[in-house]
């Protein structure tokens, strides 16, 4: 966790911006995001330059050439180290009129195959900041951000991230990072995955996954094969829109993922060859609002479901995207669960018939607010082209540690809050690093009952042992595949949920009467009072 003086030093940055005319928070992530990446490219030069001394060889790579750019600026002045030291006009000059070109255009070619995901994102990059005293006020203010250390350098642009959320515009794009962490947790990532999110936009889910795996398999790292996968060939990530990828590519450099699949692609508009079956994990909170014309629909996920609601396509992709055996937690709308058109019908068949559908965990209503209140839940599943579905387990979330209102504050102190409360709250960085900070703290009744998620994943555990004996008036059950079937396989979890009737105790009839006497006599009594002091 980041200490508040970085906080303080954020706010700061985003304060700047404000004051400097940068309004839309979406800009100042995206200006940011190219300073960091800046201040990467000199800090990757360093590491090279160090490296070709100790071994007194020439430089194997160099990020920033040798000599001067086509106008004469010498290219060792694009370095951060370098220009940070300028006056805010040359600086304002050389950021505006050499580097961002730099940038745009001959960063890939100079950083080779290593950094071509990130380079490739910045060659529209454009630069907004509007005066020399804002950039050298906001150079001066990033340089002093602690970013040597990877869990720290994560923690601060999560912290920035969630800045475009607070200030109310582009919420959209963030998923609340504990419904993140507890649906990675569900699907426990394995160190041979083969990740994706079809509608990434910051990388939360992916970047969630890869800090999964560093915590519990510590070791990946230092297998050179597993290396090699989890940097190059584990993550992958689409959006239409170049600037979440920018953002998505830079969150996933900062959490220590060198070079992962971040692309652009429309998920249901295009053609999938090459992508079938090839992923084991799906997580994913697509976008549901919204239908497409079968003009620009994929006809592969129309031969699935024919349809256009995107929810059901997204299923429907997820379907097509994961090899046989691979598993999905995606967040569907509630309409899914129990939408009554052929279509929802069919797809929901689908995954209990032809797949093995595991659970189905309801949110609650304000997991979203304040930029959505619509009603939520999570499905898993794995595919297996052959059925397999048992019992499909039920959770009903009432709450997630947070106020279900639109100020979303927090229920429990930090250390109490996301489905493994207390797992890296005050350890430090070389407990994170050893294991040592796994052990959740376990919650009280009174806790619990703000902050359900523990539970959640405790009970997941059981699902095919203790769980199938919980009564279905429960806050989580199991249901015979049988049951769902003879329901029309809707998946609403108040479908086969049962209420508890409290016994009601009734008096007798007789003494119910001698107290409604009782009530008489005293009435008239005090009637004959209240007329002897009129009379």
């Amino acid at each position: 966790m980041i200490t508040g003086d970085i906080k303080a030093q954020i706010d700061q940055i985003w304060n700047a911006f404000w004051s400097g005319g940068i309004a839309n928070p979406l800009e100042v992530i995206e200006q940011i995001t190219y300073l960091l990446f800046i201040r990467r490219l000199d800090d990757l030069h360093t590491l090279e330059e160090n490296k070709a001394n100790r071994l007194r060889q020439p430089m194997a790579r160099r990020i920033f050439p040798e000599g001067n750019d086509a106008r004469g600026r010498p290219y060792n002045d694009y370095r951060w180290s370098r220009f940070k030291h300028f006056a805010p006009a040359d600086m304002f000059a050389l950021v505006g009129e050499h580097l961002f070109p730099y940038l745009r255009a001959d960063l890939a070619r100079q950083l080779g195959n290593g950094d071509s995901t990130y380079a490739h994102h910045m060659k529209d990059a454009r630069f907004t900041i509007p005066t020399p005293a804002l950039l050298a006020k906001v150079v001066d203010l990033l340089d002093a951000v602690p970013m040597e250390d990877r869990d720290t350098k994560g923690d601060v642009y999560e912290y920035m991230l969630g800045k475009i959320a607070s200030a109310g515009q582009n919420g959209q794009f963030r998923t609340p990072r504990h419904i993140i962490r507890l649906m990675v947790e569900l699907t426990a990532p394995e160190p041979l995955d083969v990740i994706c999110d079809p509608a990434c936009g910051t990388a939360g889910f992916l970047v969630a996954a890869g800090e999964y795996l560093r915590e519990h398999h510590p070791k990946l790292l230092h297998d050179a094969a597993l290396n090699e996968h989890f940097h190059h060939w584990m993550f992958h990530g689409f959006d239409f829109d170049n600037t979440m990828l920018r953002i998505g590519s830079m969150n996933m450099l900062l959490h220590g993922v060198d070079s992962p699949d971040i692309r652009y692609r429309d998920s249901l508009a295009q053609d999938h060859a090459g992508e079938e079956e090839k992923y084991t994990l799906v997580l994913a909170n697509p976008p549901f609002a919204g239908s497409l014309d079968y003009e620009n629909t994929a006809k592969d996920l129309l031969q699935i479901v024919k349809t256009k609601k995107t929810e059901l396509l997204f299923l429907a992709l997820f379907l097509r995207l994961l090899k046989a055996g691979g598993r999905a937690a995606v967040i569907v709308p509630d309409g899914v669960l129990f939408g009554s058109s052929k279509a929802h019908r069919e797809l929901r068949r689908m995954l209990v018939e032809g797949q093995k559908l595991d659970a189905v965990v309801k949110l609650p209503g304000g997991v979203f607010r304040p930029y959505a209140g619509v009603s939520t839940a999570i499905l898993l599943f794995t595919k297996t082209n052959s059925g397999g579905t048992d019992h499909v387990w039920f959770y009903d979330v009432q709450a997630d540690g947070w106020s279900l209102d639109d100020k979303r504050n927090p229920l429990l102190p930090e250390d109490k809050l996301g489905p493994v409360p207390a797992r890296h709250s005050g350890a430090s960085l070389a407990d994170r690093h050893s294991g040592e900070s796994r052990n959740p703290v376990s919650l009280t009744p009174d806790e619990h009952a703000k902050n359900n998620l523990p539970d959640v994943l405790a009970r997941w555990a059981e699902r095919a042992g203790t769980e199938r004996e919980r009564p279905r008036t429960a806050q989580s059950f199991c249901v015979p595949k049988a049951d769902i079937a003879a329901q029309g396989y809707d998946l609403s979890l108040n479908r086969y949920k049962e209420v508890v009737h409290e016994a009601v105790e009734h008096r007798p009839p007789k003494e119910i009467l001698a107290e409604l006497a009782r009530l008489e006599e005293e009435i008239q009594r005090g009637m004959k009072e209240l007329e002897g002091m009129l009379g």
